[in-house]
């Protein structure tokens, strides 16, 4: 298959899972950073579930994503935040 080629198809909404260690700003913290790239996004469009012990939280958020790029600079802001542990 030809590497430019997309299995998705854009705008679409994407649902990316966001792991770190629980800490009171962390949700807003996402929230912010995502704003930048997708202003149509909101808390609402977040689903946050602790981890059994309570040490780590991990966020499902839900990005309306209208290229390929544009899904490369979300994970690379997420990824490159110093309290994001790990991005699915």
């Amino acid at each position: 298959m030809d590497p430019k080629e997309s299995l998705i198809e854009y705008p679409s909404d994407f649902p990316i899972k966001v792991m770190g260690a629980t800490h009171v700003d962390f949700a807003a913290t996402i929230v912010e950073v995502i704003t930048k790239l997708d202003p149509t996004f909101h808390a609402g469009k977040m689903e946050s579930r602790p981890s059994s012990k309570g040490n780590y939280t991990g966020l499902t958020v839900t990005v309306r994503v209208t290229s390929r790029e544009m899904l490369d600079d979300v994970y690379r802001a997420l990824s490159s935040h110093h309290m994001v542990k790990m991005v699915l």
